[in-house]
């Protein structure tokens, strides 16, 4: 099994992802790694960890005013990794969140949306690479 993070959805990828049939709610689970350092594209608040900087990002995505819910997504959890008791990576993640969003394309309007996108800078001037793995309901 080949694991890669990654920081940006390169346009194939996003169009498999969100071309999938919408029905019904999603979980996202991210695994999180940080760089050492913030690394914002004008070069400002080059003090701030990484961590620091996604937690700036996380602020303005959750909460009553956020934008999650704003689309009617919420923060299930979130929180730093602190081991592994089954399988081996390479190197462990620094944090993992699991977003719930009403639907796919409830996800895709909001990472479209303007008020995302003044807020995911942070984001990137925080993270090394993540994996984002949806996941639905199992349904008997």
């Amino acid at each position: 099994m080949e694991v890669t993070n990654a920081a940006h959805v390169n346009n194939e990828q996003a169009g498999a992802f969100f071309s999938t049939p919408d029905d019904g709610p999603i979980v996202m689970i991210n695994l999180l790694k940080f760089k050492e350092f913030a690394e914002y594209e004008d070069g400002s608040d080059a003090t701030l960890t990484g961590e620091e900087a996604y937690l700036r990002y996380g602020a303005l995505l959750d909460g009553a005013d956020g934008v999650l819910a704003k689309f009617g997504a919420k923060l299930l959890y979130s929180g730093k990794t602190t081991g592994l008791l089954l399988g081996t990576v390479e190197e462990e993640w620094d944090a993992v969140a699991l977003v719930e969003y009403p639907s796919t394309s409830g996800m895709l309007a909001m990472v479209m949306s303007p008020e995302y996108n003044a807020i995911d800078h942070h984001r990137y001037a925080g993270l090394a690479g993540q994996l984002n793995i949806r996941t639905a309901p199992l349904r008997s």
